[in-house]
């Protein structure tokens, strides 16, 4: 599943290619087809992102909500549009580019309550300016559940995933079942900071670079084309800083990979 700095690359993509104008909306695939109606020729005022939601403000105060759960994606192109091909649930033409959605989890147009009641739901985002990282300490130092879970609760933290939860971890060598209210406010703050840090990196290039510079050599990355990783997706092999075989289990329901000496 995408994870938040995805979003926020489309957000601004999508500002860059349609804010300001017009927008011709429509769905090849008729499933967002009403939606579209009343949006169609409207003004983009702007596009944003909360976790892994992303906005399209229009003008009238109707904003498109897109969350691209395990298999959305966005294809973009340059006018003139092309022949639709496939499932396209909303197509989205500008004046001189157009972009594509497939298979989403959710692409619906809601009024300003409804986009604020799924906001009042998210945690805060590393990636937005308005975050506020206490919120997520409150919850955090207060639960007993897993750190390891608390991270990928959206109700949490948004915009964390798989990735970035395993490497954020490792980074500052924090076991992933420990109970949230055992990691100290000043390892809290340090966590927060790193993504701060760390997930523009990933809105900026489109990958996520994790791996600090002394260690970024030895094995492959786990995919010829992403950077490499401290323990995501390396289950058996020797983890890049002492060598102890990374370890691997599920945690409810997403795979979950650590260092057993480097994260105690």
């Amino acid at each position: 599943m995408p994870e938040g700095h995805t979003l926020h690359r489309l957000a601004r993509l999508h500002q860059k290619l349609f804010a300001g104008a017009p927008v011709r909306v429509g769905s090849p695939q008729g499933r967002f087809a009403h939606d579209a109606q009343r949006i169609d020729g409207r003004v983009l005022v702007s596009a944003d992102a909360w976790g892994k939601h992303l906005w399209h403000h229009y003008e009238g105060d109707l904003t498109v909500h897109v969350h691209l759960g395990l298999y959305g994606a966005f294809t973009h192109w340059q006018r003139p549009a092309p022949d639709p091909i496939g499932q396209i649930r909303m197509r989205m033409i500008g004046d001189t580019d157009g972009a594509d959605l497939r298979g989403p989890t959710a692409c619906d147009v809601l009024t300003p309550d409804r986009v604020e009641a799924i906001e009042a739901r998210l945690g805060p985002d590393p990636l937005r300016h308005d975050a506020d990282p206490d919120k997520a300490w409150q919850r955090i130092s207060k639960s007993r559940t897993p750190i390891g879970a608390l991270l990928m609760d959206q109700s949490v933290l948004a915009g964390v995933g798989n990735v970035y939860r395993a490497e954020l971890l490792f980074r500052h060598g924090i076991h992933p079942d420990r109970a949230g209210n055992s990691v100290s406010r000043s390892e809290w703050d340090a966590m927060w900071a790193d993504l701060v840090e760390l997930m523009p990196i990933g809105v900026e290039h489109g990958q996520m670079h994790v791996v600090r510079r002394e260690h970024d050599h030895g094995a492959p990355s786990y995919a010829k084309d992403r950077p490499r990783t401290y323990v995501y997706r390396r289950a058996g092999e020797p983890c890049r800083v002492c060598e102890t075989p990374v370890a691997h289990v599920v945690m409810k329901g997403r795979n979950l990979f650590w260092c057993p000496t480097c994260q105690t």
